[in-house]
């Protein structure tokens, strides 16, 4: 009794019931002489269109010539169904007490019809890119806001993020790039954002017309 392909047989099993129809788990044997009859267990064969009985894979036979001690998992790779569908693969080796390897475990799932909705809803959620780079803000969703104050504190907030530290930490260069962003923005069109602005960053409200001119 081989308690490793018993134990790899119910693997097997539990990883086709958890995801489902479209998974494809398949066990090769290498221990077997007759190689044109490696799979020993298979679920969901439908997917490849293959039986408990039939033969070896490239992937078997690529096993067989390569070196063992240089052969690693092969995991979320690609493959092609005959057919023209697309699974996403994973290949895993069992090897015996001496690092023999004796059988080969492999997932193989279905992607075709995730790919075509991939596809669908590319084009449903692609935007064009920002004209103005001063402004772009497309790496991430922007936020809405419910007033004016909400929306100068997210401008000053983005402002920050782009220079990358804190207002404490700022030199000259980084403050006039904070205001020149703010300025490019809109937000010294807010009421009182230069006040705002000017205590946040620690210069006076002079300075502050003299860093939104160097833009």
């Amino acid at each position: 009794m081989d308690r490793k392909l018993d134990f790899l047989k119910q693997l097997a099993h539990g990883l086709a019931a958890q995801f489902g129809s479209s998974c494809e788990v398949v066990i090769h044997d290498l221990t077997k002489k007759d190689l044109d009859k490696s799979i020993v267990y298979i679920e969901n064969g439908h997917v490849s269109n293959r039986h408990t009985g039939d033969g070896p894979s490239g992937i078997v036979l690529e096993t067989l010539r390569s070196d063992p001690g240089k052969i690693k998992d092969k995991l979320a790779y690609l493959t092609r169904t005959d057919d023209g569908r697309i699974l996403k693969s994973s290949t895993l080796y069992i090897r015996d007490e001496k690092g023999k390897i004796i059988y080969i475990f492999s997932m193989n799932y279905d992607i075709t019809s995730l790919l075509a909705a991939e596809n669908s809803i590319r084009g449903l959620i692609q935007t064009e890119p920002e004209n103005d780079t001063e402004t772009d803000s497309s790496a991430t969703p922007q936020r809405i806001t419910h007033n004016v104050t909400e929306l100068l504190d997210l401008l000053i907030e983005q402002a920050i993020a782009r220079v990358g530290k804190p207002v404490a930490m700022m030199n000259k260069d980084d403050k006039v790039a904070v205001v020149q962003y703010l300025n490019n923005a809109g937000a010294f069109l807010i009421t009182k954002s230069g006040d705002k602005v000017s205590s946040l960053l620690g210069i006076s409200k002079f300075t502050l017309y003299s860093y939104m001119d160097k833009g």
